[in-house]
């Protein structure tokens, strides 16, 4: 990473005009994160520090050719960024790439890569845990491509920050026995024993 990179440097767009700069992109794509619990809340309930757009490691390049002349920075395990070079294939570690106009900008959003097998969405924290691909969205009623809340919340119970246990406190009353159930297996299954758990119940 160079020192010119300031990964503290955003001002992320909305949703709505993400929506628009993929507008060309065929390949499905899901506003995940954040956003993700709060459009399944129905309402705002905190401010977004950034914007993360999921999208399947098979169609990433579909990222470059949907954003031309934007600095484009993969984020490599454990913490550093670097250029994504036109026509890469980015390696299976690298699950982020993040999105600015021009060298000078702040970050704008956030690709977030997940894995898939033929029709079938594959959670990165377990390959057990799949589903498939038609059934992990919603659609806000604006339109926009939404990640199920329960899959959003399995990823951010991985190490829950002040702003997740908001998030799952916000969006759990809101989710029926069918996605509970999913929750807690899952959780279970990739983590072990977690103290969501019990607040899910069941």
């Amino acid at each position: 990473m160079t020192e010119a990179i300031d990964l503290d440097r955003w001002e992320p767009l909305l949703p709505e005009a993400v929506r628009d700069l993929l507008a060309g992109v065929a390949a499905p794509w899901w506003v995940a994160g954040g956003y993700a619990i709060e459009y399944a809340v129905g309402e705002p309930f905190r401010e977004h520090g950034d914007v993360d757009i999921l999208m399947l490691r098979r169609d990433h390049q579909e990222a470059q050719r949907a954003l031309p002349g934007w600095e484009l920075w993969a984020a490599d395990p454990p913490g550093s960024l670097r250029p994504w070079a036109p026509g890469e294939v980015l390696p299976a570690e690298v699950h982020d790439i993040w999105c600015r106009p021009t060298p000078d900008s702040p970050w704008r959003f956030q690709f977030m890569l997940d894995e898939s097998e033929g029709p079938e969405w594959v959670s990165r924290r377990d390959p057990r845990i799949r589903l498939p691909l038609n059934e992990i969205g919603r659609v806000a009623g604006d339109g926009l491509p939404y990640l199920r809340p329960e899959i959003q919340l399995l990823y951010k119970a991985k190490g829950p920050r002040p702003k997740d246990e908001h998030d799952f406190e916000k969006v759990l009353p809101l989710l029926d026995t069918g996605q509970r159930r999913w929750l807690r297996e899952a959780i279970t299954t990739a983590y072990g024993d977690h103290p969501w758990l019990r607040r899910i119940g069941g």
